[in-house]
Formats: structure tokens, C-alpha cells, sequence
């Protein structure tokens, strides 16, 4: 796992309050509420001690313009943004959304990215969290 510093997470964009997305993407409120709905789903499952009681009160869909357009998801595979999750719901992650095949093809074509967000039932280990740098992966297909 990274490690991620202040710095860093300013450079982001993590530090700002940003209010609403110009760009239209498929990276958006209702892709995003389905991931925070997948990653409690997931908590709730877990048998790590650490994660016990943890869940997930959000998932921005606002990320620095730049990592929204086709071009930038392409070349990097990820987007970089911010989640709630903690005991209370409310200690901000550094979320980094890795886009497997399925998810930059969907993306290219504008297509709804929910179908790349792995299954309840999927053996697939698509979630890492590191509490103590408070960051967490996703790995979506």
C-alpha cells in the first residue's frame, strides 16, 4: 500500500471542497453511490478485526477535472478522489479507483460503469484499505 502525504492529497484536490461536475462522465453521482452501497456490502463481510463496525458514508464523484476526461483515464487506468468510511462513516480516504478492462471500455463509450463494480458473491479481493494512512483501493473489471 502507498503512503501517501499532505501534500499529495492538496495536489489532489482532497483538501477542497469542489460543488459540482462540468464534465459529463460516466465517473458520477449514481456510479458512486453504488460503490459506497458495494464497499459497506463488503465491510459488513469482512473478517479482518480492524475493519469491524466500518462502513462507507460516500464516495466523491467530484475528482480534479483533469483525471474525468477520456484521455487521462486511458493513459493512467485510475482516478483519483476521496471516500467517508471509518467506524462513524466520516474519516476522509484517499480513494484510488483502478479501471480494469471492462471498466475502460464501459468509460470510453460513455456507458454506465456500475457493471464493472465487482459482485457480492465474486471471489475477486477488489477492496484494500489501509486504516492507518487512511487510503483505500478499489480494482473495478
Amino acid at each position: 500500500m502507498h503512503i501517501f502525504e499532505s501534500d499529495y492529497r492538496t495536489s489532489l484536490g482532497l483538501n477542497m471542497i469542489k460543488t459540482k461536475q462540468t464534465i459529463k462522465t460516466p465517473f458520477n453521482e449514481e456510479f458512486c453511490t453504488q460503490l459506497e452501497y458495494q464497499i459497506c456490502k463488503e465491510l459488513e463481510k469482512s473478517d479482518d478485526q480492524e475493519l469491524r463496525g466500518f462502513w462507507c458514508d460516500g464516495v466523491s464523484c467530484l475528482p480534479t477535472e483533469i483525471q474525468l476526461t477520456k484521455k487521462h483515464v486511458n493513459d493512467n487506468r485510475k482516478i483519483e478522489t476521496k471516500a467517508w468510511i471509518g467506524k462513524d462513516g466520516q474519516d476522509v480516504y484517499l480513494t484510488i479507483i483502478y479501471f480494469g478492462k471492462k471498466a475502460l471500455k464501459r468509460y470510453a463509450k460513455d456507458k454506465d460503469l456500475t457493471d464493472s463494480i465487482p459482485p457480492l458473491n465474486s471471489e475477486q479481493e477488489w477492496i484494500e484499505i489501509d486504516i492507518e494512512n487512511k487510503s483505500i483501493e478499489l480494482r473495478l473489471s
